[in-house]
């Protein structure tokens, strides 16, 4: 089956609002054998005809969402149910829910509220106890001539909308589905590899089955390698994905700090850092996890040299023999932190985050990591991310996190895009 999203509101063109509704929609839909052909955006008034339209020539099952509620600018109930030449009645049981509503805040209750129990005739209404909007579902026997059997008009606000759907529109949609379009969707969140290394080591070689949709979404420092069949083929390729990806996966979905925040809590390991480049970057993305008060002592941002040697104790004289961008002062850093918070583990970043301040032998992106360790070698790692200052430090801290990942799990160490030395500490 094949869908189209329609949002609607000019705050979302205007940049006013974030929209969030297409990769909900899209994750909840895929399982059920439903994939979104198109998503379109417009603003209120006639556009949202227009894309209605369009949208049930071209599509088996539309959703609209936004444009419900009482004020001058909702038009989508009004758009719907002209195109379709059905008539708007008044529900009396969503007005009553309204009154009651607007009584137990305190709120007087406008004229344009009523409309809100507008309903055209022949439609069913989705409950909404988020707001005072109901969604409608129109059926193919209001639909016409139509190509699309479906169509879903859906409240804008998420707290409305994601209750709704999963509350009234699943259930109708899987309904009406044949169980053979039941189909999975499997995220392998990697790190370290290139998605160009991940299509050679097994993308292609899936894509050539023809039973399997295969996909790549490549982010700074990270690749989301996506899959979506039926559910038997994919437990079959498990064990070769595994086999070929496996070092660089580390999660099917979650956030890179969240890993490894879960993998100290489970072996009861504690974690600090310390921070030149990077800023407390590091020190943020690990704290930003629930939970991180049980794995994270502390976090040292010595910024300034005067604060690499009083905070965290580096020998007199190092800085001036190696400069504070080098694997000596990185490698000193993370023992630093480690000694002075006494924890399991202690990463520490240094380098030049650019535009300015590179030279020749240390150009602007230059980054040493270091990790620190109880029972091992401290490693040293030199990467170069010569971007701008916000995608430098997530990069920086990405393969921080990760090298931590690779020594909690006991994983081999060497890192696509940087290299790896051990220094005894």
């Amino acid at each position: 089956m094949q869908a189209e999203v329609i949002n609607t509101g000019s705050e979302l063109l205007l940049g006013l609002v974030t929209n969030t509704h297409l990769a909900y929609l899209a994750g909840e839909l895929t399982p059920c054998g439903v994939s979104i052909a198109r998503q379109v955006c417009v603003p209120d008034g006639p556009p949202i005809r227009q894309a209605l339209e369009t949208a049930l020539q071209r599509a088996d099952l539309v959703l609209t969402t936004g444009g419900l509620g009482p004020t001058s600018d909702d038009l989508t109930r009004e758009a719907a149910a002209e195109l379709l030449g059905l008539p708007l009645i008044p529900d009396e049981e969503i007005l009553s829910g309204i009154r009651e509503r607007f009584a137990r805040r305190g709120l007087p209750l406008a004229d344009r509220i009523a409309r809100q129990a507008m309903v055209p005739a022949g439609t069913a209404v989705l409950p909404n106890p988020q707001g005072t909007a109901p969604g409608l579902y129109f059926p193919p026997s209001v639909l016409g001539g139509h190509r699309a059997r479906h169509l879903f008009l859906l409240p804008g606000p998420p707290r409305e909308l994601r209750p709704m759907f999963a509350d009234h529109v699943l259930p109708k949609l899987r309904a009406v589905l044949p169980p053979s379009s039941l189909r999975e969707r499997r995220i392998y969140r990697l790190s370290g590899i290139g998605e160009s290394q991940v299509e050679e080591r097994i993308g292609r070689q899936l894509e050539e089955r023809g039973d399997l949709e295969v996909g790549y979404c490549a982010r700074p420092s990270e690749v989301d390698f996506r899959l979506i069949g039926p559910p038997a083929i994919l437990a079959e390729t498990e064990v070769a994905i595994r086999a070929e990806l496996g070092d660089w996966i580390y999660s099917d979905g979650d956030p890179l700090e969240s890993v490894v925040v879960r993998l100290l809590g489970e072996k009861k390991q504690t974690v600090a850092t310390a921070e030149s480049c990077t800023g407390g970057s590091l020190a943020a993305r690990i704290t930003n996890v629930p939970g991180a008060s049980e794995v994270f002592l502390a976090g040292y941002v010595t910024y300034a040299n005067q604060a690499k040697e009083r905070t965290l104790g580096l020998p007199a004289g190092l800085l001036a023999t190696h400069g504070a961008v080098s694997e000596p002062v990185a490698a000193a850093m993370a023992e630093g932190a480690r000694r002075v918070s006494g924890a399991r583990y202690a990463l520490s970043t240094t380098g030049i985050a650019g535009p300015g301040g590179g030279t020749e032998s240390k150009p602007a992106g230059m980054v040493y990591l270091a990790l620190a360790s109880e029972g091992h070698p401290t490693v040293v790692r030199r990467c170069y991310f010569p971007l701008d200052r916000i995608t430098f430090k997530h990069m920086t801290t990405s393969a921080a996190l990760d090298l931590l990942r690779r020594r909690i799990l006991e994983l081999p160490l060497e890192l696509g895009g940087g290299s790896a030395s051990p220094r005894l500490g």
